[in-house]
């Protein structure tokens, strides 16, 4: 056979570039998803990347992933990603809209996400008509949780928590969620397509890319519901599941348009534009107004700050305290300000920290995993998250001695016994505002002003206000003897 390329071949199909070339989701699987053999969402996942090619939106596009079958979306579409906790991805998916009106927004969901936990999200971001796409994937179960009965099960169908098949009497009608939506005013687009065989997956590309279409043109809230095999949970070979779509499930979820308004939208005028950032303080009553700062803000040498904290320790430790006081004084300054705490189950004596930002321009991520300064309040969470800390970031840990198998070139470590410290001043509850007050010292990023209205917002027993100041203080204090040292 010739090596020779005929001239007049062309590729009719081919990977879309809004995938990535390989999928890192698993060393040895970077060929192939992860969803089982007949499974609709890599169906769906195609027509969407088709759709997203053929706009021309790649480098607009942010897809919302949520909980689910789908959760890894976002190791195979090449856009941006963000992942919603269940149920939420029209929410977060709104403020993402509205904070970058430009770019084309994408949520993802299944029906356990959509119609069961997130039905008061959908069901207000489509009567708000937001300008967002939704890809509702019903496989009429709850798949990656194990084939519980979902919303939209139904009647008769069988499940592990309806064993004996879904009746109405004691779980219900399944849920019809586009004839739902269609009733409000608001959606431009709402359709429901199936993948029961080749003429419904090709009306289903169409569908998907209109909705998509709708969002680049702005003319607001447009969902596709697409009915998708699950061979696995329905214990159903591939083929069978196919056509169990086409012959079963839409006898109870018919296939159709419930509401197009693509030719009487027009995009909005624009008069209703958001607020300047530097008015939202103003406008929400959490500053002083005309009065301005009651001090400069240092920054580096390009002008910007970016200043990223990580806070470890005990449940009960006050870490969540000490992040919020930094996050709520930081936003009196007028600053880019987040706080995302985290916590085990057995909130006191339990495992908790959380990761806060500080910047002068907005945040693209609250997550904090190279911190400037870490806060270890215990040695397990040195030995969490100590590795972390970027070079030239500082480590301060609670204890006398810093475990030497912890130590970092280029990252400076200041140990003390903040506890005792504490103790000294009037409680030794306190050691958290006491390394507050050591990483306000270090950062110098905040007028004072601001840290003492954020402790009043934060704190609200006078008596603990007054030993916080002091707590505050002596951190301060403590900082600038191990800088006269010279052990930094």
């Amino acid at each position: 056979m010739s090596g020779a390329v005929d001239p007049d071949y062309t590729v009719a199909h081919s990977r879309p570039k809004a995938f990535y070339e390989s999928f890192e989701r698993k060393e040895e699987l970077q060929h192939q998803t992860h969803y089982c053999p007949g499974c609709g969402h890599g169906i769906v996942h195609k027509m969407l990347a088709r759709a997203i090619d053929e706009l021309g939106v790649q480098d607009r596009t942010i897809l919302i992933s949520p909980v689910g079958c789908s959760v890894f979306a976002y190791y195979y579409f090449d856009v941006g990603n963000v992942q919603a906790a269940h149920g939420r991805a029209p929410a977060v998916g709104t403020g993402i809209k509205r904070s970058r009106p430009g770019s084309i927004v994408i949520g993802y969901q299944g029906d356990g996400d959509l119609s069961a936990i997130g039905s008061a999200e959908i069901l207000h971001a489509a009567n708000r008509g937001e300008n967002i796409t939704v890809i509702f994937v019903n496989n009429a179960i709850y798949s990656m949780t194990g084939g519980q009965m979902a919303p939209t099960t139904l009647l008769g169908q069988k499940s592990t928590t309806t064993p004996d098949g879904r009746t109405a009497e004691h779980e219900g009608h399944p849920l019809h969620m586009s004839e739902l939506l269609a009733t409000l005013g608001a959606p431009v687009y709402i359709g429901r397509v199936g993948l029961g065989d080749n003429r419904q997956i090709a009306q289903a590309t169409r569908a998907i890319k209109r909705a998509v279409e709708n969002q680049v043109r702005g003319l607001g809230f447009s969902l596709v519901e697409v009915l998708s095999p699950c061979p696995t949970i329905w214990k159903m070979q591939p083929v069978d599941a196919q056509h169990w779509v086409r012959d079963v499930m839409e006898k109870t979820f018919p296939l159709g348009v419930f509401v197009d308004r693509t030719n009487e939208m027009q995009p909005p005028a624009g008069t209703n534009t958001a607020p300047a950032i530097g008015e939202i303080p103003r406008i929400l009553g959490i500053c002083a107004g005309d009065a301005g700062l009651a001090g400069e803000i240092p920054t580096s040498q390009t002008g910007e700050l970016d200043l990223r904290v990580r806070v470890s320790g005990f449940g009960g430790q006050g870490v969540l305290l000490l992040g919020e006081v930094l996050a709520e004084a930081g936003m009196d300054a007028g600053l880019e300000a987040s706080w995302l705490p985290s916590y085990g189950p057995e909130i006191r004596s339990g495992t908790s920290n959380c990761h806060v930002r500080l910047a002068s321009s907005p945040i693209d991520s609250p997550l904090v995993m190279n911190p400037d300064v870490l806060v270890a309040m215990n040695e397990p969470s040195l030995k969490k998250f100590g590795a972390g800390v970027r070079s030239g970031g500082w480590i301060l840990y609670n204890g006398a001695m810093f475990p030497p198998e912890y130590v970092r070139e280029g990252v400076h470590i200041l140990a003390r016994d903040f506890t005792r410290e504490a103790d000294a001043i009037g409680d030794p509850r306190a050691a958290n505002m006491v390394m507050l007050g050591v990483l306000l010292e270090i950062a110098a990023a905040l007028p004072q002003a601001s840290i003492d209205a954020a402790l009043r917002q934060c704190v609200k027993q006078p008596k603990w206000i007054d030993l916080d100041e002091r707590a505050l203080a002596r951190g301060r204090a403590l900082l600038r003897e191990f800088m006269e040292r010279g052990a930094a």
